[in-house]
């Protein structure tokens, strides 16, 4: 029996802990814990790339993890998606804000990956690389005229009213009467209910204000919201579906024959979609109640929902200048369910409308060229996460999927994505034993280059001079809109 006093266990520990700086000395080149422990950069802030950051953080204590975006602002789609009505959806930046200041993890604004520095310099200075960029592209409808004044993807007009630096020169003309949306999701009822919201109800918002002074002057009284597919095929929620409905100034306006044999289907919907298609059917078929029916016969503005149609040209006007209407075939259905398929009868339906707004779906763009790419599909492939024949390279969010679901959809498969980087390190699948530099060379490459990347410390002062700005106003915040006065504000 070996008896050790305590003096004796103590000196062992100090012994072990020598040890330990020791060989951080040799692996590392200097006497530092985190300079040994594993290194994880993800490129993008958004929803996928804070999820991420903060599932690795919490699985992996000694896991250090740097974010690079390429705005001076971090949030993504939280700042830039989000409506400005739906600020509850926005308070989950307090939860990315404590990630971002955790001693583990690193904000780097300003940094265009793919520009300023390449994945493949990434992939060097770290043990792994997590593409977590989204969807900064637009799906084309394909048809003639989508070109012309007038017409304009969901994406940006969205970016437009939210502050998106390079949607602020978009300027769209709203002194049309009919507005036409495209595509039937969360995003196409965003863009409906804004455009027909009271000001009394945006001014109180962080919509920007060159938006909000847009808006106050818009002469749009009626928009169409129009799906290729049917009621039992719509992609919006309950939620939107509802705000729509009960928005204030406002009445529905629908074609009943669309929901013919709708009825009799209910009972053996899901009962989310069954849900939904009563609201809709409330809406469109209903005798109102006397309160709603004065309601509705107040209202100036009005909103409908249009089914089994699918644009095939954008009408210009006689000088060939601008939109003056849109053509759209008319569909049927085949199959049943979320499988339905629309095939077009031959019909066409011509509308007169001065705006057309496209809502068919963001699209993933390739960042490098050596980096894997589907662009049929416009993702990057992957196996939960990993990235086919690239060890060491990861990705999550929209980048992954393709751009589907909501908030919580990317919370999820994020989280995914982190425990597949996770266990690799644990299997030994990811190699973590030998030493990275991390962001201390890239660091260097980004100052040899000119770039000066923007810190959390620095998002908080352009923070704290949009809520300065907009509690003047009576908002949340005012928003800076565009790159070089964020940056200056930022180096104040």
């Amino acid at each position: 029996l070996v008896v050790i006093t305590a003096h004796e266990l103590v000196l062992g520990i100090i012994i072990l802990f020598l040890c330990k700086i020791v060989r951080c000395v040799n692996g590392c080149g200097k006497a530092s814990f985190s300079s040994c422990n594993p290194k994880v950069c993800i490129v993008g802030s958004g929803p996928a790339g804070f999820y991420t950051a903060q599932h690795l953080i919490k699985a992996r204590p000694d896991v250090e993890v740097d974010i690079f975006e390429r705005l001076p602002i971090p949030f993504g789609l939280v700042r830039f998606g989000v409506a400005p009505d739906h600020p509850e959806v926005k308070n989950v930046i307090n939860t990315f804000t404590q990630t971002a200041k955790h001693p583990r993890c690193n904000f780097y604004g300003h940094v265009n990956v793919g520009k300023d520095v390449s994945i493949e310099e990434l992939r060097q200075a770290y043990h792994a690389v997590v593409l977590s960029y989204g969807a900064e592209g637009n799906r084309r409808m394909g048809v003639p005229g989508e070109d012309l004044t007038g017409v304009y993807s969901a994406k940006d007009f969205v970016g437009w009213y939210n502050g998106l630096p390079s949607c602020q020169e978009l300027s769209p003309d709203l002194s049309c009467e009919t507005a036409v949306i495209l595509g039937q999701g969360n995003v196409a009822l965003d863009v409906a209910r804004v455009l027909l919201s009271p000001i009394d109800i945006l001014k109180s918002t962080d919509i920007t204000q060159p938006a909000l002074e847009a808006l106050a002057k818009s002469q749009v009284q009626r928009v169409l919201i129009v799906g290729r597919r049917g009621p039992m095929q719509v992609a919006c929620t309950i939620k939107e579906l509802r705000e729509m409905v009960n928005l204030p100034g406002t009445r529905p306006e629908m074609v009943a024959a669309d929901f013919d044999g709708v009825t009799a289907a209910l009972k053996d919907l899901p009962r989310p979609r069954k849900r939904l298609t009563e609201l809709m059917l409330k809406a469109a078929l209903e005798n109102p109640g006397e309160k709603e029916q004065e309601r509705r016969n107040k209202a100036s503005r009005i909103w409908g929902l249009r089914f089994f149609r699918s644009p095939i040209e954008v009408l210009a006007d006689p000088n060939h200048s601008r939109t003056a209407g849109i053509r759209l075939a008319v569909n049927r259905l085949e199959g049943s369910g979320e499988g339905a398929c629309a095939v077009l009868t031959g019909e066409v339906e011509d509308v007169t409308c001065g705006l057309v707004i496209s809502s068919i779906g963001y699209k993933s763009l390739p960042i490098d060229p050596l980096v894997p790419f589907e662009p049929r599909k416009a993702i990057v492939p992957n196996t939960m996460g990993r990235v086919h024949q690239a060890t060491g390279l990861y990705c999550s969010g929209w980048l992954k999927t393709g751009p589907t679901g909501v908030i919580a959809t990317t919370m999820n498969n994020s989280f995914d994505t982190a425990r597949s980087l996770v266990e690799d390190m644990n299997s030994g699948n990811l190699d973590v034993s030998s030493a990275k530099p991390g962001s201390q060379i890239v660091s260097a490459l980004l100052e040899k280059r000119g770039v000066k990347p923007v810190t959390f410390s620095d998002w908080e002062k352009i923070d704290n001079v949009e809520m300065r700005r907009g509690e003047a106003k009576g908002k949340p915040r005012e928003k800076i809109l565009t790159v070089d006065e964020m940056l200056q504000v930022a180096r104040a």
